[in-house]
């Protein structure tokens, strides 16, 4: 039987005997233990605090705040500074409370994704009253052009930080992480084996294209970016224990800093491997940059997340199963001989 993702929600466990649930706690104490080994290896600083994606936010809502009491306390100043007749002073001040009330729930509430999406919602109302300015009589037309053309700007953080947070990514220092791990029902040394031959790893990872051996624990990685791009890059082996853990990363002024660390505990009980995935890469733009790729359905959680899933299928299943082609939805299977 394949064994269940680690990282399950609780409601199977009701009619276990106790020694099974004992089991299912220790395993997942493995595999957070194995997350914490990965970091460890890898030597990598702590990173706490907020991430940048909620630094952003917090950012949008105290600009929200202190422009809200503008529009609230001066509406004749900011009618004219927008180049709209200074009749508008209540819709004003209301959009000032709006403005107001996101900042502060984005402040307050531990999770500030709701205040985001909210102020794209404001966004959107803020554009469709500036359009219909544009053709107001008595309007400074210049005036409402650059100030639609702020909003726009302003609309599109708002979104791309909205989005990241619903995604529930997390840059630090520029640096986007992505940790996933999962049971498969197979030995370490199985896993370890067919993950080591890095030029099988396309067989799992979905935009990665090809990986081909260079020598000297080098390799050469090419990855289909957003849009239809293509990325490349070298990367090393940097520590290799066998049946145990595999870290990477790439060498210097590649088009992408990326490094990665994958590990194999054997499960209690011979129950199969815990195999905990990291990866960390620092996109152009770092927050805006994972931002707009995710715009492009380029998201690296889920993406790696149903890399590991795949990976899972190969060793457990010896096949992957696809819809590519077949738009009933009826499985395509890719054979991997066990």
């Amino acid at each position: 039987m394949p064994m269940e993702d680690v990282q399950q929600g609780p409601g199977q466990g009701n009619s276990e005997h106790p020694r099974q649930r004992e089991g299912r706690a220790s395993g997942n104490k493995s595999a957070r233990a194995a997350h914490k080994r990965c970091i460890s290896a890898r030597q990598r600083g702590s990173r706490r605090g907020a991430s940048q994606e909620q630094q952003l936010a917090y950012g949008l809502g105290y600009f929200g705040i202190a422009l809200g009491t503008a529009e609230l306390l001066w509406p004749r100043g900011i009618a004219k500074l927008i180049g709209i007749r200074p009749d508008h002073r209540m819709l004003i001040r209301s959009f000032g409370l709006r403005e107001i009330i996101s900042g502060i729930g984005i402040l307050t509430q531990g999770d500030p994704k709701v205040g985001m999406w909210s102020r794209v919602t404001g966004d959107a109302v803020d554009l469709a009253c500036l359009s219909a300015a544009l053709v107001a009589p008595r309007a400074d037309r210049a005036k409402v052009l650059a100030a639609t053309t702020a909003v726009v700007g302003t609309t599109v953080l708002d979104v791309l930080c909205a989005l990241q947070l619903s995604r529930g990514s997390t840059t630090q220092d520029g640096v986007v992480q992505v940790r996933v791990s999962t049971a498969i029902d197979r030995s370490p040394a199985d896993l370890y084996r067919f993950w080591r031959n890095l030029e099988n790893l396309p067989l799992f990872m979905s935009h990665l294209k090809s990986v081909k051996s260079i020598g000297e624990n080098r390799s050469h990685w090419t990855v289909a970016g957003p849009a239809g791009t293509t990325v490349e890059w070298d990367a090393e082996i940097v520590e290799d224990s066998p049946d145990r853990q595999i870290t990477w990363r790439t060498l210097k002024n590649a088009d992408v800093d990326h490094s990665g660390c994958v590990r194999f505990d054997e499960a209690p009980a011979g129950r199969g491997t815990f195999v905990s995935v990291e990866m960390e890469y620092r996109p152009p733009a770092g927050t805006l940059g994972a931002g707009v790729a995710a715009l492009f359905g380029e998201e690296p959680a889920q993406t790696v997340k149903d890399d590991v899933r795949r990976f899972k299928q190969v060793m457990e299943a010896g096949e992957i199963i696809t819809t590519d082609g077949q738009p009933s939805g009826h499985g395509q299977l890719l054979a991997y001989g066990r």
